[in-house]
């Protein structure tokens, strides 16, 4: 029988690595891949945490913004392990509060890797799921925030059950065009997030993660109408605000305390039949 394998994007910080730690603790039956995009800084994470006695653990690079780094990745699963497991699309990027670059920037480069990369990734990496496999796309509750300061119609099809991949990633693109153009407020995409008087990086942020969130319900759909025998649950989640690189020292969980619930839903087991296709924070399904 085939060794289990787990993978986890983006892992030598914050909350990923905290994820990778938290499947190691909670016993994982397998081994544990760590990626990131920058080789030296992947290694250092690993050397790291085999010190701490982690040795389930190997890091593979990954950029999920580069198509052919997933293509890599795919052939190495299939070759050592002939299918995957778990799945955390973790990876993502937000600009600082104070950021400088123009807001069609800001958009553009934070759907890049926030919403193609997680579906890049999805593509590459959905097929190898085995039977059981559990797969964690991180959001953000700031996807719920940006929802809601959404037009009536854009909210509409964000919650709509049938939405279709081609639909959602239409939208995305919409976003991204009318942020460039300086008319998204007059398209219907929110101008603010967290009660700001002016556009800020957490707007182009809460919509990238509004994709996430409806790519994890559509992928789940997919899944329950393709593989419904083979009991493999798919869910998003927010780990909440925590103190990263990103959110800054302020925010009030720790990186281990953000990774309970990504850890959590990785660890569903067998037999489980939900969550699947929801929006979990603390553990608790949340309303879209």
């Amino acid at each position: 029988m085939a060794k289990k394998v787990a993978v986890v994007t983006g892992a030598n910080k914050g909350i990923g690595l905290a994820i990778v730690q938290g499947l190691c603790k909670a016993g994982y039956a397998g081994d544990i891949i760590l990626t990131a995009r920058n080789e030296k800084l992947g290694q250092e994470t690993l050397q790291k945490l085999k010190s701490e006695g982690f040795n389930n653990v190997l890091f593979h690079r990954f950029d999920i913004c580069d198509q052919t780094s997933a293509e890599e990745l795919r052939k190495f699963l299939e070759k050592n392990y002939g299918g995957l497991d778990v799945l955390i699309n973790n990876a993502g990027i937000a600009f600082k509060v104070d950021a400088t670059e123009p807001f069609g920037e800001q958009a553009e480069v934070t759907m890049r890797t926030n919403f193609w990369g997680t579906l890049w990734a999805s593509k590459a990496l959905l097929p190898l799921l085995r039977p059981n496999a559990r797969v964690v796309n991180i959001s953000s509750f700031v996807s719920k925030r940006a929802l809601d300061k959404c037009s009536p119609e854009l909210q509409a099809k964000f919650r709509s059950a049938d939405i279709s991949e081609e639909e959602l990633c239409g939208l995305m693109g919409e976003f991204v065009v009318a942020a460039q153009n300086g008319n998204h407020e007059a398209k219907g995409w929110p101008n603010t997030a967290y009660g700001a008087t002016k556009v800020t990086p957490n707007t182009a942020y809460g919509i990238t993660k509004v994709g996430v969130t409806v790519l994890s319900r559509i992928q789940a759909r997919v899944l329950a109408q393709t593989r419904a025998a083979d009991g493999i649950l798919l869910n998003a989640c927010c780990p909440g605000w925590v103190r990263t690189d990103m959110a800054g020292p302020k925010a009030p969980k720790s990186p281990e305390e953000g990774a309970e619930t990504p850890v959590y839903l990785a660890m569903l087991p067998p037999g489980a039949t939900a969550p699947h296709g929801q929006l979990v924070w603390d553990k608790t399904v949340q309303e879209w």
